[in-house]
């Protein structure tokens, strides 16, 4: 299918990405940040694997709008140590900015072009780059991985850049680019349980090292945004507070069928590309997984930027 943009309007514009066969609540505006507190998954030590995580990215202006909330939790990440003590060895994003009928993998040997993949927005946000070298030894064993689960035949694509899903939130954590990052596309025609256990099939790359990091968004209908400061609306609300109680008590099947079982799921995501990556990320730490909220705001009224942290509860 290919990538997708989205046609917002410009105060809130940003692109759009079945099983297989074989106590006291916080405040919605600011709740803790994870890299606020300790980085519990580095590469210390081999034995130790890599957290996964769900980053909400929201708007492309996080990349220069230092009154977004979330423009900290992601500046904080690297000294706090959010992914761990040490920065990975390579990163895997998996966008909801990637859409393509079959998994596909960017198998980029050199530097990774920053794509501009939104509409109406300053003109210097067309002049960021993010030129993180590629990491096509994670690329192809994510699809050798992939194609061993049955989820082949796996595609390269020895061209495509970093859609602004990875590189906007990458250039807060690690600014420097000095990373190795690849992408993931994924399939918008298939389900969450689907993409749940895509993410299962990616699990040993956490053992090497590999960030596995999720980018969408916790809510995402470009149609139903409004000013900031305004009241978030309860559609919105209920949405994003049902799944954190889903997965914070650990109801992995729930939130696989979120669309259907959370209330207003149709209306928080018209479409499922930004929470097809949380699955991803999800099943990545595997069936006992422990959810951490690591950080929660809102902009535009219905966006919201809730992360999560998954700890696989062998590694705690």
């Amino acid at each position: 299918m290919g990538q997708r943009q989205a046609k917002p309007n410009p105060a809130a514009g940003h692109a759009r990405a079945t099983t297989p066969t074989p106590t006291p609540t916080p405040t919605r505006q600011e709740q803790r940040s994870g890299p606020e507190t300790e980085g519990r998954r580095g590469r210390g030590a081999a034995a130790e694997a890599m957290d996964t995580f769900f980053l909400s990215h929201g708007s492309p202006t996080l990349s220069i709008d230092d009154t977004i909330p979330a423009r900290q939790f992601f500046k904080s990440w690297l000294p706090a140590g959010g992914g761990g003590a040490e920065p990975p060895r390579a990163i895997l994003v998996v966008s909801g900015h990637w859409e393509t009928a079959t998994p596909t993998v960017n198998v980029i040997r050199g530097n990774n072009d920053t794509i501009h993949d939104f509409y109406g927005f300053p003109k210097p946000m067309y002049q960021l780059k993010y030129p993180a070298p590629g990491a096509p030894d994670v690329a192809m064993k994510t699809k050798q991985l992939l194609e061993q689960n049955g989820f082949g035949p796996v595609k390269e694509d020895h061209s495509r850049g970093l859609d602004h899903g990875a590189w906007v939130p990458l250039m807060l954590m690690y600014p420097e680019a000095n990373v190795p990052v690849c992408q993931l596309s994924l399939q918008a025609g298939r389900d969450g349980a689907y993409h749940y256990e895509l993410g299962k099939a990616l699990a040993p790359l956490r053992g090497d090292g590999v960030l596995i990091l999720g980018s969408g968004s916790a809510t995402h209908n470009l149609r139903r945004m409004g000013p900031d400061g305004t009241p978030v609306p309860r559609w919105a609300a209920e949405f994003d507070g049902w799944m954190q109680e889903a997965l914070l008590g650990g109801r992995h099947d729930d939130v696989k069928r979120c669309e259907e079982k959370a209330p207003h799921g149709r209306v928080a995501h018209p479409s499922p590309d930004h929470l097809y990556p949380l699955h991803v990320a999800l099943g990545a730490a595997g069936e006992a997984a422990k959810a951490e909220l690591i950080h929660h705001s809102w902009t535009n009224a219905t966006l919201s930027y809730a992360s999560y942290r998954f700890t696989t509860a062998a590694d705690s």
